[in-house]
């Protein structure tokens, strides 16, 4: 789409119904034209009695645009769901469920709290390729909430009270490419050895603070810079930068994160980082995530904390 809304008055005019938001999510959802999910069968008829809805000419089934998308079941409007994305992706700090209730009039935080964790489980693309080349790789904790509570941790490197998230930072010329953020649960080389085997291209440089957990991690080539003295961020200044980030984003926009949606957060957060020097256009990779993952209900997504 070359003429993508760059503005909130632009996106209010290519957006100003349920019925140009359903064409723009066919379109997304079948580039090639209809596709029965059934049967496979190419032709199919949108039903004149059912709103945004297809019939199929092979086996009769009746799919809904939203049937089996992150918006399957959803009460909600189309527009609501066009306007939740578009802010989420193209807001440079996103906006929390609470902002989002009060923003689009929704009728509880449940429901607003619900729109968020589901457009974040489509910030993830299935086949997204893994980082390559030279990766700055390290490890931080978070202080986590517990309710109204503020953000509760030790002090200094006490990983009492925190999370810990492992980061990486592909590095393109002089400045940082892509990232990736997973929640782990120590620094131990089991678990760092999955997280580079899971996020970064075999051959690539993995430059690292010299940890122990670090060495013999496979099929990459391993770059230690031992601190020593050093101040870390002079060895690993991207992925020190990126954590920095995180946390300002985390304590800013949701006044600190809790441990049972730690890795949905750092995916949200990802999502728009990779994608900050094209924001606007986030939306549509958003919604084109959004219309090919499976759907999932409430009980799988855990009900929320009450701030979260």
């Amino acid at each position: 789409m070359t003429d993508f809304p760059r503005s909130l008055i632009e996106f209010q005019r290519r957006f100003p119904d349920e019925r140009a938001c359903a064409a723009y999510l066919a379109n997304a959802r079948w580039p090639d034209g209809f596709r029965c999910p059934a049967c496979g069968h190419g032709k199919g008829w949108e039903l004149a009695t059912k709103a945004f809805t297809w019939e199929c000419a092979g086996c009769g089934k009746q799919t809904s645009v939203t049937a089996g998308t992150v918006m399957h079941g959803s009460k909600l409007e189309l527009t609501v769901w066009f306007w939740a994305a578009y802010l989420m992706a193209t807001h440079s700090n996103g906006m929390s469920a609470r902002q989002f209730w009060r923003q689009l009039g929704l009728g509880s935080y449940k429901s607003a709290w619900l729109l968020c964790a589901k457009l974040r489980r489509a910030m993830v693309a299935p086949d997204r390729s893994p980082l390559k080349g030279l990766v700055e790789v390290d490890e931080t904790a978070i202080r986590y909430r517990t309710n109204d509570d503020p953000p509760a941790g030790g002090r200094g490197r006490s990983h009492d009270g925190k999370m810990l998230v492992a980061g990486a930072v592909e590095i393109v010329g002089n400045a940082p490419g892509r990232v990736r953020l997973t929640a782990i649960a120590d620094g131990s080389a089991e678990t760092l050895h999955a997280f580079i085997r899971a996020d970064i291209a075999k051959g690539a440089t993995v430059k690292t603070d010299g940890w122990s957990g670090y060495p013999g991690a496979p099929d990459v080539s391993h770059a230690p810079h031992v601190v020593r003295n050093m101040a870390a961020h002079i060895v690993l200044p991207w992925a020190h930068r990126l954590f920095a980030n995180l946390k300002r984003w985390a304590l800013g926009v949701y006044h600190g994160l809790r441990r049972k949606h730690l890795q949905s957060y750092l995916d949200e957060f990802v999502f728009r980082f990779n994608r900050r020097k094209t924001r606007h256009a986030a939306f549509r990779s958003l919604l084109g995530i959004g219309v090919t993952i499976k759907h999932s209900t409430y009980k799988m997504l855990i009900a929320p904390d009450a701030t979260a």
